[in-house]
C-alpha cells in the first residue's frame, strides 16, 4: 500500500473530508497538523510547491494537492491506482 501523508489543521473541513475519503478507501495515513507548528507549515509549504492552504496530501511522495484534487482524482478512477502503489516502487528522486 501506498505512503500517504496529508498535511491538516484541527478545525479544517476540507481536512475532515479529505480524511473521510483516505479513511472509506481503507486508508492508512500519516497526519501532521500544522496548525499550531510554523515549522511544519513551512515544509508544508516548501514540499507543496508554495500552496498555503490544507489540506496538502502526498501519496508516496508525489504533490497530489487538495481535498477537491483528491476527489478529482477519485472520480476520475485514478485514485486507487496511486493507492495500490507500493511505497517500495517509489522512483528515485
Amino acid at each position: 500500500m501506498a505512503r500517504v501523508e496529508i498535511y491538516t489543521t484541527m478545525l479544517c473541513p476540507y481536512c475532515w473530508r479529505a480524511k473521510k475519503l483516505l479513511e472509506e478507501r481503507g486508508v492508512t495515513y500519516r497526519e501532521v497538523d500544522v496548525m499550531c507548528d510554523s515549522g511544519l507549515r513551512a515544509e508544508m509549504r516548501q514540499r507543496a510547491s508554495g500552496r498555503t492552504s490544507v489540506p496538502q496530501i502526498f501519496i508516496n511522495g508525489q504533490h497530489v494537492g487538495g481535498c477537491d484534487d483528491l476527489y478529482a482524482l477519485d472520480r476520475a478512477g485514478k485514485l486507487k491506482p496511486l493507492l495500490d502503489q507500493p511505497a517500495s516502487e517509489l522512483p528515485a528522486s
